[in-house]
């Protein structure tokens, strides 16, 4: 009997913060740092926390070493808590009862592919009690690219499961072109969410599987990410 792994992002497709993210690393920068603006003219939708912090410290001359990075991630971390309980953000729609449905099925399992350092990830996801869906996943944390990301969380699961899951098992759900290329690379399919910065008409070019507009109708998506499992 077929298992069937679904990866999920968070930010734009899950939930949004209203920004938190990109303040407290803005105010991590600003305050430990001393940079004035530190993402100007920086893109970093679809993007990993290390690629954009890769690029913000070249940019600002902040040497690339282990002590730097260190002392920005604890500053960024220290600081997302805060950000989260003042900015508007919330779940997106559908997510939730989706959510619920799928971990009552004992063959789908629930995992994350997130280009965010995995202790904001948890930060985040508990923030908006949605934490306890996931056991585990890939991250942002040592991978400026995200299909390496999604090689990771590949492994990873199929480590858990111990045994070899095919791409036609294996779901990336996200709201960015960068979500599909990556689901790309690991010869997964790819669920784009236009609930995020882009517009179904800017997914629709990157051909993912199935794009939604948003999560809202539980009964539509399900009928897509389980239908491999009604023919095993």
């Amino acid at each position: 009997m077929s298992d069937l792994v679904l990866f999920f992002d968070i930010d734009g497709t899950m939930l949004h913060t209203g920004g938190a993210g990109q303040k407290a690393m803005e105010l991590a920068l600003r305050e430990e740092f001393r940079v004035p603006e530190p993402f100007e003219a920086v893109h970093t939708a679809g993007r990993t926390d290390r690629g954009i912090e890769n690029e913000v410290f070249a940019r600002c001359g902040i040497p690339l070493t282990d002590s730097e990075r260190q002392r920005f991630t604890r500053a960024y971390l220290d600081r997302l808590p805060d950000c989260l309980r003042e900015l508007p953000g919330g779940l997106l729609p559908g997510v939730r009862p989706l959510l619920e449905e799928l971990s009552r099925n004992s063959r789908v399992h629930l995992s994350l592919l997130t280009g965010n350092y995995a202790e904001g990830a948890w930060i985040k996801l508990q923030h908006f009690d949605i934490a306890h869906f996931f056991t585990g996943g890939a991250y942002g944390d040592h991978h400026p690219e995200r299909d390496d990301v999604a090689r990771t969380a590949l492994s990873h699961v199929q480590s858990t499961l111990q045994k070899q899951v095919p791409g036609d098992a294996i779901w990336v759900i996200g709201d960015t072109p960068a979500d599909i290329r990556c689901a790309r690379a690991i010869g997964a399919k790819a669920a784009a969410v236009a609930t995020g910065i882009y517009a179904a008409a800017e997914l629709h070019p990157h051909t993912p599987d199935v794009l939604f507009h948003d999560l809202a109708d539980t009964t539509q998506v399900l009928s897509h990410l389980l239908a491999s499992l009604q023919t095993n």
